[in-house]
Protein backbone atom coordinates (compact mmCIF):
# COMPACT_ATOMS: atom_id res chain seq x y z
CA UNK A 1 0.00 0.00 0.00
CA UNK A 2 2.43 2.10 0.86
CA UNK A 3 4.52 1.47 -2.09
CA UNK A 4 1.62 2.26 -4.54
CA UNK A 5 1.32 5.87 -2.95
CA UNK A 6 4.54 6.21 -2.98
CA UNK A 7 4.76 5.87 -7.07
CA UNK A 8 1.45 7.56 -7.13
CA UNK A 9 3.35 10.79 -5.98
CA UNK A 10 5.99 10.28 -8.16
CA UNK A 11 4.65 10.04 -11.29
CA UNK A 12 2.48 13.76 -10.24
CA UNK A 13 5.71 15.17 -10.27
CA UNK A 14 6.95 14.09 -13.26
CA UNK A 15 4.29 15.14 -14.78
CA UNK A 16 4.12 18.65 -13.74
CA UNK A 17 8.09 18.75 -13.98
CA UNK A 18 6.93 18.18 -18.08
CA UNK A 19 3.84 20.79 -18.49
CA UNK A 20 5.96 23.40 -17.09
CA UNK A 21 8.82 22.63 -20.09
CA UNK A 22 5.61 22.69 -22.35
CA UNK A 23 4.54 26.34 -21.16
CA UNK A 24 7.84 27.59 -20.95
CA UNK A 25 8.82 26.55 -24.67
CA UNK A 26 5.07 28.09 -26.34
CA UNK A 27 5.74 31.18 -24.31
CA UNK A 28 9.82 31.66 -26.23
CA UNK A 29 7.79 31.26 -29.14
CA UNK A 30 5.26 34.09 -28.75
CA UNK A 31 7.79 36.88 -27.75
CA UNK A 32 8.91 39.12 -30.70
CA UNK A 33 12.41 38.89 -31.75
CA UNK A 34 14.95 42.01 -30.00
CA UNK A 35 15.59 44.67 -32.09
CA UNK A 36 19.10 45.13 -32.46
CA UNK A 37 20.72 48.47 -31.04
CA UNK A 38 20.63 51.31 -32.50
CA UNK A 39 24.34 53.63 -32.48
CA UNK A 40 24.54 56.03 -29.95
CA UNK A 41 23.92 59.71 -30.65
CA UNK A 42 27.36 61.99 -30.71
CA UNK A 43 26.90 65.51 -29.45
CA UNK A 44 29.87 67.75 -30.53
CA UNK A 45 31.18 70.03 -27.94
CA UNK A 46 30.18 73.97 -28.10
CA UNK A 47 33.11 75.89 -30.22
CA UNK A 48 35.73 77.37 -27.95
CA UNK A 49 34.71 81.37 -27.51
CA UNK A 50 36.86 83.98 -29.75
CA UNK A 51 39.06 86.31 -28.75
CA UNK A 52 36.86 89.68 -27.48
CA UNK A 53 33.66 87.19 -27.58
CA UNK A 54 31.94 85.61 -24.12
CA UNK A 55 31.02 81.89 -24.35
CA UNK A 56 27.52 81.50 -24.98
CA UNK A 57 25.52 79.65 -21.63
CA UNK A 58 24.16 76.41 -21.98
CA UNK A 59 20.76 75.52 -20.98
CA UNK A 60 22.04 73.12 -18.45
CA UNK A 61 24.15 75.65 -16.88
CA UNK A 62 24.06 79.28 -16.92
CA UNK A 63 26.62 81.60 -17.10
CA UNK A 64 28.36 82.29 -13.75
CA UNK A 65 30.40 85.55 -12.49
CA UNK A 66 33.62 85.21 -11.59
CA UNK A 67 33.32 85.70 -7.99
CA UNK A 68 30.93 82.36 -8.18
CA UNK A 69 33.06 80.62 -10.01
CA UNK A 70 35.92 81.43 -7.32
CA UNK A 71 38.48 82.55 -9.51
CA UNK A 72 41.59 84.36 -7.79
CA UNK A 73 42.21 87.76 -8.30
CA UNK A 74 45.74 86.33 -9.81
CA UNK A 75 43.86 84.98 -12.40
CA UNK A 76 41.84 88.01 -14.00
CA UNK A 77 43.51 89.98 -16.73
CA UNK A 78 43.78 93.38 -15.78
CA UNK A 79 43.11 96.39 -18.65
CA UNK A 80 46.73 97.30 -19.39
CA UNK A 81 47.47 101.07 -18.44
CA UNK A 82 48.28 104.16 -20.96
CA UNK A 83 52.09 104.48 -20.95
CA UNK A 84 53.04 107.60 -19.12
CA UNK A 85 54.34 110.46 -20.80
CA UNK A 86 57.66 111.47 -19.78
CA UNK A 87 57.86 115.22 -19.01
CA UNK A 88 59.28 117.64 -21.19
CA UNK A 89 62.19 119.54 -19.93
CA UNK A 90 61.32 123.57 -20.01
CA UNK A 91 62.66 125.21 -22.32
CA UNK A 92 65.01 127.73 -21.62
CA UNK A 93 63.77 131.24 -22.00
CA UNK A 94 64.51 133.24 -24.69
CA UNK A 95 66.76 136.05 -24.03
CA UNK A 96 65.53 139.37 -24.69
CA UNK A 97 67.16 142.40 -26.59
CA UNK A 98 66.31 145.58 -24.50
CA UNK A 99 65.00 148.66 -26.02
CA UNK A 100 67.89 150.77 -25.86
CA UNK A 101 67.80 153.91 -23.12
CA UNK A 102 69.05 156.60 -25.35
CA UNK A 103 66.29 158.62 -25.66
CA UNK A 104 63.58 156.43 -24.19
CA UNK A 105 61.88 159.11 -22.22
CA UNK A 106 61.34 161.11 -25.25
CA UNK A 107 59.50 158.26 -27.19
CA UNK A 108 57.42 158.14 -24.19
CA UNK A 109 56.67 161.65 -24.05
CA UNK A 110 53.41 161.42 -25.40
CA UNK A 111 52.36 158.94 -23.35
CA UNK A 112 53.84 161.27 -20.13
CA UNK A 113 52.04 164.20 -21.56
CA UNK A 114 48.30 162.80 -21.44
CA UNK A 115 48.32 162.63 -18.08
CA UNK A 116 50.64 165.57 -17.11
CA UNK A 117 49.43 168.32 -19.40
CA UNK A 118 46.73 169.16 -17.99
CA UNK A 119 49.15 171.35 -15.04
CA UNK A 120 50.93 172.92 -18.12
CA UNK A 121 48.26 173.84 -20.52
CA UNK A 122 46.27 174.79 -17.09
CA UNK A 123 48.96 177.23 -16.26
CA UNK A 124 49.01 178.50 -19.70
CA UNK A 125 45.67 178.70 -19.69
CA UNK A 126 45.66 181.09 -16.56
CA UNK A 127 48.59 183.01 -18.35
CA UNK A 128 46.98 184.10 -21.17
CA UNK A 129 44.10 185.96 -19.39
CA UNK A 130 44.42 189.59 -20.42
CA UNK A 131 43.89 190.52 -16.61
CA UNK A 132 45.97 188.59 -14.41
CA UNK A 133 44.71 189.77 -11.18
CA UNK A 134 45.26 188.15 -7.69
CA UNK A 135 42.39 186.04 -7.94
CA UNK A 136 44.02 184.68 -11.02
CA UNK A 137 47.45 184.54 -9.22
CA UNK A 138 45.62 182.05 -6.89
CA UNK A 139 44.51 180.02 -9.33
CA UNK A 140 47.62 179.55 -10.40
CA UNK A 141 48.84 178.87 -7.38
CA UNK A 142 46.24 176.18 -6.14
CA UNK A 143 47.43 174.62 -9.57
CA UNK A 144 51.03 174.26 -8.75
CA UNK A 145 49.58 172.39 -4.99
CA UNK A 146 47.33 170.17 -6.22
CA UNK A 147 50.01 169.17 -8.90
CA UNK A 148 52.47 168.03 -5.49
CA UNK A 149 54.73 170.63 -6.47
CA UNK A 150 55.08 171.67 -2.71
CA UNK A 151 54.18 175.20 -1.06
CA UNK A 152 58.04 176.68 -0.71
CA UNK A 153 58.72 175.60 -4.95
CA UNK A 154 54.99 177.07 -5.48
CA UNK A 155 55.20 180.43 -3.45
CA UNK A 156 58.87 180.95 -5.44
CA UNK A 157 57.86 179.88 -8.88
CA UNK A 158 54.86 182.17 -8.70
CA UNK A 159 56.68 185.25 -7.98
CA UNK A 160 59.44 184.37 -10.36
CA UNK A 161 55.92 184.60 -13.33
CA UNK A 162 54.36 187.71 -11.21
CA UNK A 163 58.02 189.65 -12.33
CA UNK A 164 58.57 187.97 -15.34
CA UNK A 165 55.09 189.18 -16.63
CA UNK A 166 55.39 192.34 -15.65
CA UNK A 167 58.62 192.92 -17.45
CA UNK A 168 57.17 191.00 -20.92
CA UNK A 169 54.10 193.10 -20.84
CA UNK A 170 52.79 191.61 -23.90
CA UNK A 171 51.88 188.33 -23.54
CA UNK A 172 51.70 186.05 -26.80
CA UNK A 173 50.99 182.38 -26.54
CA UNK A 174 54.88 181.67 -27.67
CA UNK A 175 56.07 183.78 -25.12
CA UNK A 176 54.21 182.59 -22.40
CA UNK A 177 55.21 178.99 -23.26
CA UNK A 178 58.47 179.88 -23.80
CA UNK A 179 58.64 181.55 -20.15
CA UNK A 180 56.65 178.74 -18.28
CA UNK A 181 59.16 176.40 -19.90
CA UNK A 182 62.09 178.62 -18.66
CA UNK A 183 60.69 178.25 -14.93
CA UNK A 184 59.44 174.89 -14.98
CA UNK A 185 63.38 173.67 -15.84
CA UNK A 186 64.75 175.78 -13.29
CA UNK A 187 62.22 174.39 -10.44
CA UNK A 188 63.03 170.91 -12.01
CA UNK A 189 66.40 171.64 -11.70
CA UNK A 190 68.84 170.83 -14.47
CA UNK A 191 72.42 170.91 -12.97
CA UNK A 192 72.08 167.53 -11.47
CA UNK A 193 73.95 164.71 -11.96
CA UNK A 194 71.58 162.47 -12.82
CA UNK A 195 73.42 159.17 -13.96
CA UNK A 196 73.05 155.94 -12.08
CA UNK A 197 76.38 155.26 -10.80
CA UNK A 198 77.25 151.47 -11.96
CA UNK A 199 81.11 151.89 -12.15
CA UNK A 200 82.41 149.75 -9.32
CA UNK A 201 85.95 149.65 -8.19
CA UNK A 202 88.54 147.94 -10.09
CA UNK A 203 88.27 144.53 -8.61
CA UNK A 204 84.48 144.92 -7.85
CA UNK A 205 81.23 145.21 -9.71
CA UNK A 206 79.09 148.05 -9.00
CA UNK A 207 76.53 147.76 -6.34
CA UNK A 208 73.02 149.35 -6.35
CA UNK A 209 70.72 148.59 -3.70
CA UNK A 210 66.71 149.33 -4.43
CA UNK A 211 64.36 150.35 -1.48
CA UNK A 212 61.11 151.60 -1.09
CA UNK A 213 57.82 150.20 1.21
CA UNK A 214 55.55 147.79 0.01
CA UNK A 215 53.00 148.39 -2.95
CA UNK A 216 55.80 150.96 -5.10
CA UNK A 217 56.72 148.85 -7.69
CA UNK A 218 59.96 147.72 -6.12
CA UNK A 219 60.83 144.93 -7.53
CA UNK A 220 59.33 145.39 -10.54
CA UNK A 221 61.73 148.34 -10.88
CA UNK A 222 64.61 146.27 -10.29
CA UNK A 223 64.38 144.31 -12.63
CA UNK A 224 63.42 146.78 -15.04
CA UNK A 225 66.55 148.26 -14.18
CA UNK A 226 68.51 145.37 -15.42
CA UNK A 227 66.98 145.62 -18.41
CA UNK A 228 68.48 149.12 -18.71
CA UNK A 229 71.70 148.53 -17.59
CA UNK A 230 71.97 145.05 -20.43
CA UNK A 231 70.65 147.52 -23.01
CA UNK A 232 73.45 149.99 -22.27
CA UNK A 233 76.21 146.47 -22.75
CA UNK A 234 76.47 145.90 -19.08
CA UNK A 235 76.21 142.65 -17.09
CA UNK A 236 74.32 142.38 -14.43
CA UNK A 237 73.76 139.97 -11.24
CA UNK A 238 70.12 140.38 -9.51
CA UNK A 239 70.50 139.40 -5.54
CA UNK A 240 66.73 138.75 -4.41
CA UNK A 241 66.79 139.23 -0.70
CA UNK A 242 63.38 140.49 -0.08
CA UNK A 243 62.96 137.11 1.71
CA UNK A 244 59.57 138.79 3.78
CA UNK A 245 57.17 138.91 0.31
CA UNK A 246 56.36 135.64 -1.29
CA UNK A 247 57.35 134.84 -4.72
CA UNK A 248 59.37 137.96 -4.40
CA UNK A 249 62.48 135.83 -5.57
CA UNK A 250 60.83 134.65 -8.10
CA UNK A 251 59.25 137.41 -9.30
CA UNK A 252 62.64 139.13 -9.53
CA UNK A 253 64.62 135.94 -11.34
CA UNK A 254 61.82 135.97 -14.27
CA UNK A 255 62.86 139.80 -15.11
CA UNK A 256 66.69 138.26 -14.97
CA UNK A 257 65.96 135.24 -17.29
CA UNK A 258 63.96 137.17 -19.96
CA UNK A 259 67.69 139.37 -20.32
CA UNK A 260 69.75 136.48 -19.30
CA UNK A 261 71.00 137.93 -15.88
CA UNK A 262 71.15 135.55 -12.90
CA UNK A 263 69.28 135.59 -9.71
CA UNK A 264 70.96 135.09 -6.41
CA UNK A 265 68.69 134.06 -4.07
CA UNK A 266 67.74 132.11 -0.45
CA UNK A 267 64.93 130.38 1.41
CA UNK A 268 62.03 132.31 1.86
CA UNK A 269 62.16 134.02 5.36
CA UNK A 270 65.79 133.92 5.12
CA UNK A 271 68.36 136.69 6.43
CA UNK A 272 68.47 139.47 3.58
CA UNK A 273 71.64 140.97 4.67
CA UNK A 274 73.01 137.11 3.72
CA UNK A 275 71.34 137.07 0.14
CA UNK A 276 72.94 140.63 -0.23
CA UNK A 277 76.03 139.46 0.50
CA UNK A 278 76.42 136.42 -1.43
CA UNK A 279 75.15 138.39 -4.28
CA UNK A 280 78.38 140.88 -4.28
CA UNK A 281 80.53 137.82 -3.91
CA UNK A 282 78.88 136.03 -6.72
CA UNK A 283 79.15 139.12 -9.07
CA UNK A 284 82.83 139.62 -8.27
CA UNK A 285 83.61 136.06 -8.85
CA UNK A 286 81.69 136.59 -12.66
CA UNK A 287 83.36 139.78 -13.20
CA UNK A 288 79.66 140.87 -13.68
CA UNK A 289 79.34 144.77 -14.53
CA UNK A 290 76.63 145.32 -11.87
CA UNK A 291 75.29 144.17 -9.39
CA UNK A 292 71.15 145.14 -8.35
CA UNK A 293 69.87 144.37 -4.58
CA UNK A 294 66.14 143.90 -4.21
CA UNK A 295 65.36 144.48 -0.39
CA UNK A 296 62.01 144.03 0.80
CA UNK A 297 59.26 146.57 0.82
CA UNK A 298 58.86 146.94 4.62
CA UNK A 299 56.77 149.79 5.48
CA UNK A 300 58.05 152.64 6.89
CA UNK A 301 56.57 152.88 10.33
CA UNK A 302 58.20 149.33 11.65
CA UNK A 303 61.62 150.45 13.04
CA UNK A 304 62.69 147.17 13.36
CA UNK A 305 62.66 146.61 10.20
CA UNK A 306 64.04 150.04 9.04
CA UNK A 307 66.79 149.01 11.35
CA UNK A 308 67.28 145.52 9.15
CA UNK A 309 67.53 147.23 6.27
CA UNK A 310 70.05 149.29 7.52
CA UNK A 311 72.28 146.03 8.61
CA UNK A 312 71.50 145.04 5.28
CA UNK A 313 73.96 148.51 3.63
CA UNK A 314 76.76 147.37 6.19
CA UNK A 315 76.67 144.46 5.67
CA UNK A 316 76.94 145.12 1.75
CA UNK A 317 79.62 147.54 2.44
CA UNK A 318 81.98 144.90 3.97
CA UNK A 319 82.83 144.21 -0.01
CA UNK A 320 83.48 147.61 -0.86
CA UNK A 321 81.16 150.91 -0.94
CA UNK A 322 77.57 150.89 -2.08
CA UNK A 323 77.57 152.94 -5.59
CA UNK A 324 73.99 153.63 -5.39
CA UNK A 325 70.66 153.41 -3.06
CA UNK A 326 67.86 153.76 -4.77
CA UNK A 327 65.04 155.45 -3.59
CA UNK A 328 61.46 153.82 -5.53
CA UNK A 329 58.41 156.24 -4.59
CA UNK A 330 54.85 155.67 -5.98
CA UNK A 331 54.41 159.21 -7.91
CA UNK A 332 50.22 158.68 -6.75
CA UNK A 333 50.81 159.24 -3.12
CA UNK A 334 52.04 162.71 -3.18
CA UNK A 335 52.80 164.30 0.05
CA UNK A 336 52.59 160.82 1.74
CA UNK A 337 56.35 159.59 -0.48
CA UNK A 338 57.73 162.46 1.07
CA UNK A 339 57.33 161.54 4.56
CA UNK A 340 58.72 157.98 3.30
CA UNK A 341 61.39 159.56 1.29
CA UNK A 342 62.47 161.07 5.09
CA UNK A 343 62.12 157.84 7.01
CA UNK A 344 64.42 156.06 4.65
CA UNK A 345 66.81 158.91 4.49
CA UNK A 346 67.80 158.65 8.01
CA UNK A 347 68.59 154.90 7.59
CA UNK A 348 70.43 154.55 4.69
CA UNK A 349 71.95 157.23 2.07
CA UNK A 350 69.91 157.88 -0.42
CA UNK A 351 71.34 158.80 -3.28
CA UNK A 352 68.45 159.06 -6.51
CA UNK A 353 64.82 158.61 -7.11
CA UNK A 354 62.86 156.00 -9.00
CA UNK A 355 58.92 157.58 -9.28
CA UNK A 356 56.68 155.09 -10.40
CA UNK A 357 53.31 155.56 -12.11
CA UNK A 358 53.56 158.87 -13.77
CA UNK A 359 51.90 157.84 -16.23
CA UNK A 360 49.07 157.51 -14.26
CA UNK A 361 48.46 161.23 -12.17
CA UNK A 362 48.50 164.63 -12.88
CA UNK A 363 51.12 165.11 -9.85
CA UNK A 364 54.16 165.66 -11.80
CA UNK A 365 55.51 168.57 -9.07
CA UNK A 366 56.32 165.49 -7.25
CA UNK A 367 59.67 165.26 -8.88
CA UNK A 368 60.30 168.70 -7.33
CA UNK A 369 58.55 168.34 -4.54
CA UNK A 370 61.12 165.25 -3.36
CA UNK A 371 64.56 166.67 -4.84
CA UNK A 372 64.01 169.66 -2.62
CA UNK A 373 63.09 167.29 0.27
CA UNK A 374 66.20 165.17 0.06
CA UNK A 375 68.73 167.21 -1.96
CA UNK A 376 68.50 164.55 -4.33
CA UNK A 377 68.35 164.05 -8.15
CA UNK A 378 65.25 162.05 -9.37
CA UNK A 379 67.27 159.39 -11.86
CA UNK A 380 64.51 157.27 -13.48
CA UNK A 381 60.72 157.09 -13.86
CA UNK A 382 57.95 154.71 -14.80
CA UNK A 383 55.77 155.27 -17.60
CA UNK A 384 53.92 152.21 -17.20
CA UNK A 385 53.29 148.55 -16.95
CA UNK A 386 55.47 147.84 -20.23
CA UNK A 387 59.28 145.63 -19.43
CA UNK A 388 61.08 149.09 -21.36
CA UNK A 389 58.86 151.96 -19.79
CA UNK A 390 61.47 152.68 -17.17
CA UNK A 391 63.24 155.76 -18.57
CA UNK A 392 66.42 157.95 -17.68
CA UNK A 393 64.74 161.06 -16.22
CA UNK A 394 65.42 163.88 -18.74
CA UNK A 395 64.50 167.29 -17.52
CA UNK A 396 64.14 169.10 -20.47
CA UNK A 397 61.62 166.32 -22.18
CA UNK A 398 59.65 166.32 -18.90
CA UNK A 399 58.75 169.91 -19.29
CA UNK A 400 57.92 169.32 -22.66
CA UNK A 401 55.54 166.65 -21.96
CA UNK A 402 53.96 169.02 -18.91
CA UNK A 403 53.22 172.02 -21.42
CA UNK A 404 52.26 170.64 -24.42
CA UNK A 405 52.85 171.51 -27.64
Amino acid sequence: MDILILAVVIALVAVGAISGLVVSSRKKKQLPPTAPPSTPTITAPPAEPQVGEDAAPTAQEPRRTIEEVGLPEAEVAEPAAPPVAEPEAPAAPEIEVPEPTAGRLVRLRARLARSQNSLGKGLLTLLSREHLDEDTWEEIEETLLIADVGVVPTQELVDRLRDRVKVLGTRTPADLRALLKEELLTLVGTDFDRAVKTEGGADTPGVVMVVGVNGTGKTTTTGKLARVLVADGRSVVLGAADTFRAAAADQLQTWGDRVGARTVRGPEGGDPASIAYDAVKEGIAEGADVVLIDTAGRLHTKTGLMDELGKVKRVVEKHGPLDEVLLVLDATTGQNGLTQARVFAEVVDITGIVLTKLDGTAKGGIVVAVQRELGVPVKLIGLGEGADDLAPFEPEAFVDALIGD
